[in-house]
């Protein structure tokens, strides 16, 4: 079993990326927005969006057939910077990250991946490719973000839960090869007692 946050800007399609995989009914906190959040949440680039995330969306995803059996517990984040620390008790755990990335608003990612640099967290790019959007190469996003070449960027349509699963396995053997790939260090009592 393993741990997973779905993260990126205000109207990426991490619900949709949640709910296009899950094998259980997704657990969403959607609420319409309203006039009063209309001076924080800008809607410029997704005018025709009408709910947000204001918790967390959570999904199971299992995967009995891989070369190890996985299940995978999904937690989107919602989207805005207000709610960025909510994020590190949603990151709490998790073994990794997807930054969702919507190409027409490359700015709104920004702080995701900044967020899961900061914290060391290993995290993939996933390039949400909506309909109608130009179709950009992972080099060209990658040099965008500023991303090393360490970091994974794929291009997926949230809505297609072969391509979220795709992402999600790419995110697991990405993180797996960071481990294999740390040194082992002894483990302090004092760290254990802090688990």
């Amino acid at each position: 079993m393993l741990k997973v946050v779905i993260a990126g800007g205000f109207g990426v399609g991490k619900t949709t990326a949640v709910g296009a995989v899950s094998d259980i009914t997704p657990l969403s906190t959607e609420e319409y927005l309203t006039e009063a959040s209309t001076d924080v949440d800008s809607l410029e680039g997704v005018e025709a969006k009408k709910t947000t995330t204001v918790a967390f969306d959570f999904g199971r995803l299992g995967l009995p057939d891989a070369p190890v059996p996985l299940e995978l517990y999904l937690f989107g984040t919602p989207g805005q910077d207000r709610f960025v620390d909510l994020w590190y008790d949603l990151s709490r755990g998790a073994v990794g990250a997807v930054v969702l990335v919507d190409t027409r608003r490359l700015e709104s990612s920004f702080t995701a991946v900044s967020f899961f640099e900061d914290i060391g967290m290993p995290f993939v790019v996933a390039l949400n490719e909506f309909d109608g959007a130009h179709r950009y190469h992972p080099d060209q996003v990658r040099t965008a973000l500023e991303l090393p070449a360490s970091v994974p960027v794929i291009a997926c349509d949230a809505r297609n839960p072969n391509h979220v699963a795709g992402v999600l396995l790419a995110l697991v053997g990405h993180a797996m090869k960071g481990v294999s790939a740390s040194p082992l260090r002894p483990t302090s009592a004092t760290n254990l007692q802090d688990a």
